[in-house]
């Protein structure tokens, strides 16, 4: 039995990490959940699985969901609250499920308490991953990925140095603009980014699909994930999402995990590592696919590749700045503020305009953070 610390239950990951919870309801039990401002469905969470205590975003609605739950968990409010969760005594992992840099404080506090954790939440390493996983060495605890391709790696790595690799791929659809020319990203709409082909996600995550940040920002990910300089990470667009993503072994051999895209499997994974736990949810029939196909990137169209490559080689603070910028870009596109070409523009200027800091603290992370949102948004 492990006792899992949810941050972020009412989004995509979180509902489907719930879902993976009532598959396995003698592998997994849920002590803590924590969300936003869905008061609502987190009180609804809260009542099915009976954690020891929740938390939300707005100290407003945590109030109304004490009154809604009585005695039923202990409520916590605002940044401390997530804290609060994520260093609870009863708690094994604490899988960090929160949207945008919000999730870097608790992750710290859950490895400093010795709780392993499993990242959903992209921009833990991709801002301040020298941190996080020297931190986790310190306290000997595991970080287990969620994410699909980095899941697929892990599995596909099983524990052999990164002296045995010669590149690792992760696999990207593409998005719903792979072959969209690039003379009509000025007609882009939100409403049109927010069509996945393969996946249901929450809006960020959606449109840095569309973009190809997303796979930008794993390619940092893998880099800290692996133990692996960013020379040695590549992209190969695969529209099915059937291959997770690859191993290339300095042998020429490669190994690739499959299966019918469901983000059940590797949260259940992360969640019930070292040991895979029977479950029938996801079924794979690759004479129904009949045929898998890999292209290049285009990394004229999708410019998002080569500024993360950039930020991952720069290292330092630069990944922070590439993630912060990106965050408010895309906030300004659904907002109407910026066209869609534009993301890609205002990430690239601000980098430009960033003074480096080489090993930074936590501290200098974060001021790089708050810096590049200011400058992204003038």
């Amino acid at each position: 039995m492990k006792n899992v610390v949810l941050l972020g239950s009412t989004g995509s990951i979180g509902t489907s990490t719930l879902r993976v919870a009532e598959d396995l309801p003698d592998r997994i039990r849920l002590v803590g959940l924590a969300a936003g401002g869905n008061a609502e469905l987190l009180a609804k969470q809260t009542l099915k699985h009976r954690p020891e205590a929740v938390s939300l975003l707005d100290p407003a609605k945590a109030r109304e969901l004490e009154e809604m739950l009585g005695a039923t968990a202990r409520v916590y409010a605002g940044s401390d609250g997530l804290i609060k969760l994520a260093t609870l005594p009863s708690a094994d992992i604490v899988l960090i499920a929160i949207v945008g840099t919000a999730g870097l404080q608790p992750a710290l506090a859950a490895i400093r308490a010795g709780k392993d954790i499993a990242v959903a939440s992209k921009e833990i390493l991709v801002m301040a991953g020298e941190t996080v996983l020297s931190e986790a060495r310190k306290h000997g605890v595991r970080v287990l990925a969620v994410d699909s391709e980095h899941s697929a790696i892990f599995q596909c790595l099983d524990g052999k140095p990164s002296s045995s690799v010669r590149k690792l791929w992760l696999t990207a659809s593409g998005g719903p603009f792979r072959q969209t020319p690039k003379a009509d990203f000025a007609n882009i709409t939100v409403e049109r980014a927010l069509q996945h082909p393969s996946w249901v996600m929450g809006r960020k995550i959606t449109i840095d699909s569309a973009t190809l940040f997303n796979k930008g920002l794993e390619m940092i990910e893998a880099r800290w994930l692996f133990d692996i300089e960013m020379g040695r990470v590549q992209v190969v667009v695969h529209p099915q999402s059937v291959v997770h993503s690859m191993v290339e072994f300095v042998d020429g051999s490669i190994l690739a995990q499959l299966s019918a895209p469901d983000m059940c499997l590797p949260i259940q994974y992360a969640l019930t590592y070292p040991e895979r736990a029977r479950n029938d949810r996801v079924q794979t029939n690759f004479a129904r696919l009949g045929s898998l196909t890999f292209e290049e990137p285009d990394l004229d169209r999708f410019p998002s590749l080569g500024l993360a490559r950039r930020a991952g080689e720069s290292g330092g603070t630069m990944p922070a700045v590439l993630n912060a910028a990106n965050e408010m870009a895309v906030e300004a596109f659904c907002n109407g503020r910026i066209a869609f070409e534009q993301i890609s523009q205002t990430v690239a200027r601000v980098m430009d305009r960033h003074q480096l800091v080489e090993h930074p603290s936590l501290d200098q992370i974060l001021s790089a953070d708050a810096w590049a949102r200011a400058e992204a948004a003038n």
